[in-house]
């Protein structure tokens, strides 16, 4: 059963009073939509509907910012100081801590990821409250010395007031404590917007903030399609900044509707992330890390490592390893241990990776492995897509130039470095980057010339909270973890005081 099509107002047909239903949340109280509606969500192993979900419209969304904006003028928020925030936060992790299990399996319903990575991820969703709770009592304002000793000038950084967080289907809760933790620590109010795909696990949480002691309507989350309630969200009125993750259409989207009222935004968005190996590398930790890097999550994630850049005296080589690897992925139910790679998350982004599969084939690329809707026993009715190597890629193919957001690598030759960066380079976007090298040399100087937010040297998909993320080009605005992304939720104010 799919969700309720974006054309169609009304409730799906096929939902029944025995699905458990998630209302919004607004104020601090559980609501369903003003409208009634509700929509069905799918798990993408079972192919059933298991969960309904309230069908927000845009009379929700002024609901929700209605409450943020009196929260966050009114009421006990503004009155706590920062180590206040920065207690709760820590209350927060503790409860995530405490939880991991239960999030992490509500997430796997909606998306589909193996149990054992969203665990990892829901254990790194603990430590991003832990950093910022600690951080929030740590931000600091300036005194300016200037040219008239009669004055004493400083600035002080202050919250922008309601923030939108939306966020995409592939990593929800680790995806919105990039957003929650230093919103919440900078003392802003926020309204939550996950997508339609994979909104229960966020709603679940929700629970643990509450828990955690943050005043009613500080946190509150509208659910429902974007196109229903993503412009009333961008274009409110009182809302001071939105903070999106999703793709580079998406991103678009929000940030010509918030131009309407000059906000602020931060946008983590596509990526077509160049993944180079030289000649000297370890082949076995550089095929390790080239599976890992695009095959983890059934490829959907925005750093990706989708395109591999080879040396030609090792592309074969490097490629047989990759195949191997590919080959010997378990694909399976998300929720048993052992699986390593579960189904796509959406049956439209299933859809759209087989489409692009296609693609490849008709542009001459040459398929390897892979390439076909997996079946077999334990897959049921599942949307699995095989590991897939296209290999003799060239760059100006669109299975090279698009992002496919699903388990495609494309293997691309190179002859020398300076053709390796300019490969690397030739791309909209700029989100990620690796490179395996054993010259050290080589490892820098090709990392300060590689155009991505964060480039990695002989491993994959690291991250911690304490690391600002973002994206050259086309893959976003702004920076999001470590104490950069702090400033992102803040303006500074400059206050002169005469001492004549």
């Amino acid at each position: 059963m799919r969700n309720a099509s974006l054309n169609d107002p009304r409730p799906t047909a096929a939902s029944v009073a025995d699905l458990p239903e998630y209302p919004m949340l607004i104020a601090g109280s559980r609501r369903a939509a003003a409208s009634g509606a509700w929509f069905d969500t799918e798990n993408p192993f079972t192919g059933a509907a298991w969960a309904r979900v309230a069908r927000g419209t845009a009379e929700d969304v002024d609901a929700a910012v209605e409450a943020a904006h009196t929260a966050f003028r009114c009421g006990a928020w503004p009155g706590t100081t920062a180590a206040d925030r920065g207690n709760l936060l820590l209350k927060l992790a503790d409860l995530v801590d405490r939880d991991v299990e239960r999030l992490a399996r509500a997430e796997i319903r909606d998306n589909g990821k193996s149990i054992a990575e969203v665990r990892a991820q829901v254990k790194g969703v603990a430590a991003v409250y832990r950093y910022y709770g600690g951080l929030a009592d740590k931000i600091e304002g300036s005194a300016i010395p200037v040219d008239d000793n009669q004055f004493l000038v400083y600035t002080r950084l202050e919250p922008l007031g309601v923030i939108v967080a939306i966020t995409p289907w592939n990593s929800p809760l680790r995806l919105l404590s990039l957003k929650l933790g230093p919103a919440l620590a900078a003392g802003n109010t926020v309204v939550v917007k996950p997508s339609e795909f994979t909104s229960t696990s966020t709603l679940e949480f929700m629970d643990l903030v509450a828990g955690a002691g943050f005043p009613a309507g500080v946190v509150n989350v509208v659910t429902g399609f974007g196109a229903e309630v993503g412009p009333a969200l961008s274009t409110h009125p009182k809302v001071a900044k939105v903070s999106l993750t999703g793709g580079t259409d998406s991103g678009r989207k929000a940030y010509l509707a918030a131009a309407a009222d000059l906000k602020t935004v931060t946008l983590e968005l596509g990526g077509k992330s160049p993944n180079i190996v030289f000649a000297d590398a370890d082949l076995d930790r550089a095929a390790e890390g080239a599976a890992a890097g695009v095959f983890g999550s059934a490829g959907q994630t925005c750093i990706a490592g989708s395109r591999l850049l080879a040396h030609k005296d090792i592309a074969e080589a490097l490629t047989t390893r990759i195949v191997t690897l590919a080959k010997a992925r378990r694909l399976g139910d998300p929720s048993e241990e052992a699986t390593e790679i579960g189904p796509v998350a959406t049956r439209p982004q299933f859809e759209k990776i087989l489409e692009y599969i296609a693609i490849a084939k008709g542009e001459g690329a040459e398929l390897v492995t892979g390439g076909r809707q997996a079946r077999g026993e334990g897959l049921g009715e599942g949307l699995f897509i095989e590991p897939t190597v296209f290999a003799n890629v060239a760059n100006t193919m669109r299975i090279a130039q698009e992002e496919v957001f699903g388990p495609v690598l494309s293997v691309i030759p190179f002859e020398t470095e300076e053709e390796a960066i300019a490969i690397a380079n030739d791309i909209p976007f700029g989100l990620a980057a690796a490179l395996w090298t054993r010259d050290v040399a080589r490892a820098h100087r090709v990392a300060a010339k590689l155009e991505a937010g964060t480039v990695w040297i002989n491993t994959y998909r690291r991250n911690a909270p304490q690391v600002p993320v973002g994206g050259y080009k086309q893959s976003g605005i702004g920076r999001e973890s470590g104490a950069l992304a702090i400033k992102e939720f803040m303006q500074s104010k400059s206050v002169w005081v005469s001492l004549a």
